[in-house]
């Protein structure tokens, strides 16, 4: 175990490491410094030092890899950050919202709201966000309720009922669209972004759409560190040291949907980040949910950036999406827990 105080160091290292090769790299490759000096030009005062980009160059730097660089970094902080709860959650290294189908039951949410073209904001939210968020708890509530045994939560049973009720939510998002789209949208293609998970396709406007849940619903999570803390000891331990643990519980449950939710939203799909970072991450700086938390959420969002720098570049210039290549590098780890781990196996 490294110390603390030497994980954000690192993980600061990391994150200007990855800023500079996404802002660089891609169908127009920018040298880093160039991109680096162009954002410290828009710093009041610092005007002196713009590189003098074309117009073109601009936009690149600006219009497109900026907010697609922060959308990367918001969606794999929520996930990590939903990851590390869950896993809490359910006293489960094993757990994360795309293994037991949380991600397929926003995505299904998601669908709904697209196809029958809702409109409506609540409390300045809009359908698609709102409806992910519905789609996302419900799934939760059903996993939970159907994977307890005896007051604890077998990985086999997790696992299983997580797959099938997985399944079954994007077997519904797909019957949902074939029978329920209007032939005169587009509305295959914007679901179809979401099942292979993206953030190409971000832009200033979903960065503002799930900055909120994450900072609102991040700072919420990182408050119950503590009971995150205790709740890791068991439910009849966290009951005996005074802790409310349905009512924890209940208010985690929402909050890990919330952000998996806005995910999916503005994302789609990305898996195995919520399993990779948090599991990683407890390894390198231990399991006090205090400390966990923020650098799982980092690192979740230097994770994501790199996995989309790979994304953009591997096959350029065609673009590969986001959630293989996390896929291609989860599924891998979650085979090696599952079959090397003698903790975690069925």
């Amino acid at each position: 175990m490294i110390r603390s105080a030497a994980v954000w160091p690192a993980l600061a290292m990391a994150l200007l490491v990855a800023a500079a090769l996404s802002l660089s790299l891609g169908a127009a490759d920018l040298a880093p410094t160039d991109a680096a000096l162009a954002l410290l030009a828009r710093v009041p005062g610092l005007a002196v030092l713009d590189p003098g980009l074309s117009s073109a160059q601009e936009t690149i730097v600006f219009g497109l890899r900026l907010p697609r660089l922060a959308l990367a970094l918001l969606v794999g902080c929520a996930l990590s950050v939903a990851g590390v709860v869950m896993q809490a959650f359910f006293q489960n290294p094993m757990a994360a919202p795309s293994i037991i189908g949380i991600s397929a039951g926003a995505s299904l949410g998601a669908t709904v709201a697209v196809v029958t073209g809702v409109s409506t904001t609540v409390a300045g939210l809009g359908a698609v966000p709102m409806a992910a968020f519905v789609g996302a708890l419900a799934v939760t509530a059903v996993v939970y309720v159907l994977s307890r045994r005896g007051g604890t939560t077998p990985v086999g049973v997790l696992l299983l009922t997580g797959i099938a009720m997985g399944s079954l939510m994007s077997a519904l998002a797909a019957l949902v669209l074939v029978t329920g789209q209007d032939p005169s949208r587009r509305d295959l293609d914007q679901v179809v972004y979401w099942m292979l998970g993206s953030v190409a396709a971000g832009g200033w406007s979903r960065v503002l759409l799930i900055l909120p849940y994450v900072l609102i619903a991040g700072a919420l999570t990182w408050l119950f560190g503590r009971d995150l803390n205790v709740l890791t000891l068991g439910d009849d331990t966290a009951y005996y040291l005074g802790l409310n643990v349905e009512q924890v519980r209940l208010i985690l449950l929402a909050l890990s949907s919330l952000l998996t939710a806005a995910a999916v939203a503005v994302s789609g799909i990305i898996g195995f980040v919520g399993l990779i970072v948090p599991h990683l991450m407890r390894i390198i700086c231990g399991p006090d949910h205090r400390v966990l938390l923020p650098a799982a959420g980092l690192a979740g969002g230097v994770l994501l950036v790199l996995a989309d720098v790979l994304a953009r570049t591997i096959a350029a210039p065609t673009e590969v999406p986001v959630g293989v290549i996390t896929s291609l590098l989860g599924a891998p780890f979650f085979l090696y827990l599952l079959h090397h781990r003698r903790e975690y196996r069925l």
